[in-house]
């Protein structure tokens, strides 16, 4: 999928493993994370909801999804932009822009401190209030994922996502709204990013097409348009065939 807004040379160029981020993670450094069916990949549930299609998904990969997915379930595509089988009902899509680092001024931050598995109750809640996009009981086990705490509470967070190779993705960016304004969100992303760049990687991250004040803040702190995507989810028939199951990649 090519965007408008992007170069030529990168138009006609080969796919590039941020094409398809879901998919270039599950078959690189999140490998230990991916189950599949055929050549459909996706995270433990309790980790992520995304789901990796081929690049061109033909009516075998479909028929994979939904033997891993299971009759009734609502799939989330990443990146996916095209159109789902007969029988399958889209259930939800957002217009979604990614950016990549093309100069921040990234630096750890002071007040920034790394969360982990005990913190996680703390870090649904505040999600919970903010919705910054997926976040569940495993996530923080994707990566690195920085907070704030004021008076022992955390109030903002920011943290790592898909991780293709060479590149991690910024996600979970969140402030409680009694502490907007301050500047948390900037902070984390400049120290998240921070983190990325000191191992050799590059950051990266989406939003909504229509978050124009995300989009701004994005690029103001040195983020560059790369793609237009989309984040899209369909509803499996109920009615399948029995005769595949899901198993883990070896």
């Amino acid at each position: 999928m090519t965007s408008a807004g992007v170069g030529s040379d990168e138009a006609t160029a080969a796919p590039h493993v941020l094409d398809n981020p879901a998919r270039a993670s599950l078959t690189g450094p999140h490998a230990h994370f991916a189950e599949r069916h055929g050549r459909v990949l996706r995270y433990p549930l309790d980790v992520s909801p995304w789901l990796a299609l081929p690049d061109e998904p033909d009516a075998d990969a479909w028929a994979d999804v939904a033997a891993l997915a299971g009759p009734g379930a609502e799939v989330p595509l990443a990146g996916y932009s095209g159109e789902v089988p007969d029988g399958w009902e889209v259930t939800f899509r957002v217009e979604g822009v990614q950016f990549v680092d093309d100069g921040l001024a990234t630096a750890p931050d002071p007040e920034a401190v790394r969360l982990g598995p005990a913190d996680v109750p703390e870090m649904l809640d505040l999600v919970a209030r903010t919705q910054p996009g997926p976040f569940l009981p495993r996530t923080i086990e994707l990566g690195t994922y920085l907070g704030i705490r004021r008076e022992g509470a955390l109030i903002a967070m920011a943290g790592e996502r898909l991780h293709p190779p060479g590149w991690t993705e910024i996600s979970a960016v969140c402030t409680d709204p009694a502490f907007r304004g301050e500047g948390l969100a900037t902070r984390l992303i400049l120290a998240v990013a921070h983190g990325i760049r000191e191992r050799g990687e590059t950051p990266f991250l989406h939003t909504s097409a229509r978050n124009a004040n995300a989009i701004r803040l994005y690029e103001s702190l040195g983020f560059r348009l790369r793609r237009h995507t989309a984040f899209l989810a369909a509803r499996v028939p109920e009615h399948l065939p029995e005769d595949r199951a899901a198993v883990p990649v070896p």
